[in-house]
Order: C-alpha cells, then structure tokens, then sequence
C-alpha cells in the first residue's frame, strides 16, 4: 500500500489550518502536505509537526495572488523577479520545515504572450529554482493541472512536463503527478505511470467527477494502487481531494486498504 499523505489545504478545514495537524495525528497520519504555508510563521508550523509527530513532505512555491486569481507565475513573462524572490522564501520555510521537495505551478498564460515565451520563462525559472533548491539539497517539482479546471493554464499533460525536464536538464527536477488532473486531460493513468515513473517526485489523488475521495467516482483506485507497489513506487500519494461529506466521512475509504493509525 502507498504511503499516504494528508493534505492540510483540502482535510480537516472544519478547524483553523494549524489545528489541523493534531487532527490529521489523531486520524492515523504520519506525513502531511498542503499548498502554501506563508500565511503563518515557519516556527509555528514547525511546533506543529514536532507536537503531533508529523513529517511533511511538501508545499508549493509562492504561487502570485491565489486569491486573485493567479494559479502560479512559473511561466509568466514579466514577473521573473517576483518568482526569483519566491523561492527565496520557499527554501526559508523548507529548510527549518525539513521539507524535502517544492512544487512550481506554472500559471495561466498571459494575454498577448507566445507559447514560446511562456516555455522559455519556465524552463529559466526552474533552471533558476532547481540550481537554488540543489544548494540545501531539495527537489523541485512540476505539475500538469487540467485545463478544465484551470482553462488557460499553461502546463497540462505528463508528456509535456517530461519533455521541460528534458530542456531544463536539472537532475533535482522532477514531476508532480495528480491523478485527479490526469484523468481529466489525458486519461492512461497507469500507462503514463509506468512510461514516467522514473521521473515523477510526487503523486496526488482525487476522483473524477468531483474531486472527491477515492471511490466516489470512475478511477479504479485499488488496481491504481496495485500498480504503484508492483512499479515499486518509492514516494508519497498525497491525499488532495475534497471530501464528502465531511472530512470524516471522506476518510472511510483508508480502513479498506489497511490503513492504520
């Protein structure tokens, strides 16, 4: 069975975020994931994860204004320095966080701009993060998200992700897969799986329709999990989904995989 990882952004948001890690303890978890951490102070969550007992495994670098709207600046032309300052502050968290890997969102695509300019921004921005991520030994990550849910977002299919790794030609860069955003835009999940493994740092799971826990909708999530102990899948599954009807209630699935506290 995967090693599952509770993502704070999408679980337990009946409490307050830094609440959420003694719940997320209290539910059998021992590794957790969530997409920003700025809002609080790096030492704080620090004390969260010591008092529970927590390691995490991931977060997102700075991301431009979530709450107006962007999705990430990785691959926006003008906004080079507002993503240089941005790691920055990621490696300030990851570092005292023991957090292994960050993940890039790419972003919208800016009106007016080539396809091309976008790919160059990206591949100089993570040449850029990757090169400052290796110096404290971390990874960096970059993740595919569905145009449906995003319309407009610049990066969206595994093959795509995989040929960036190719020009950005960093050894610490590797892909962040979400199951949820794969079956939406391309579909041959184990398939892209075995072709990519190699190069995929993290993966993510929701079902689809919805974006709800495993067994609300159409992936075959036992024989998904199969594959990935067949494969030898050494990572973490994040468990990015949000669930029904409560956080609880979305939490029953775990029992029938054995899971436990």
């Amino acid at each position: 069975m995967p090693t599952f990882a509770a993502n704070l952004t999408m679980l337990f948001t009946e409490v307050p975020f830094l609440q959420r890690f003694a719940l997320a303890r209290q539910a059998g978890f021992a590794f957790v994931e969530y997409l920003f951490p700025y809002a609080h102070p790096a030492d704080e969550i620090k004390s969260q994860l010591q008092a529970h007992g927590l390691t995490q495994v991931l977060f997102n670098l700075p991301a431009g204004d979530w709450a107006g709207g962007d999705r990430g600046i990785g691959a926006s032309p003008g906004r080079e320095e507002e993503f240089r300052a941005g790691v920055a502050k990621a490696i300030a968290y990851a570092r005292p966080l023991g957090v292994p890997r960050l993940n890039c969102l790419a972003g919208k695509r800016v009106a007016g701009r080539t396809d091309l300019e976008h790919r160059a921004v990206l591949v100089a921005n993570a040449r850029y993060a990757a090169t400052a991520l290796a110096e404290h030994g971390l990874e960096l990550l970059l993740e595919p998200i569905n145009h449906f849910d995003i319309p407009g977002f610049y990066l969206n299919r595994t093959d795509e992700a995989a040929r960036l790794l190719d020009e950005i030609a960093c050894p610490n860069v590797r892909i962040q897969y979400d199951l949820y955003h794969a079956q939406r835009e391309e579909g041959e999940l184990i398939a892209t799986l075995r072709r990519h493994l190699p190069h995929i740092g993290h993966i993510q799971i929701a079902d689809n329709p919805g974006r709800h826990q495993p067994g609300t909708g159409e992936i075959n999530f036992p024989f998904v999990f199969r594959q990935l102990d067949e494969m030898g899948y050494p990572g973490y599954v994040g468990l990015e989904y949000a669930p029904t009807p409560n956080t609880a209630g979305g939490l029953g699935w775990l029992r029938d995989y054995g899971f436990k506290a």
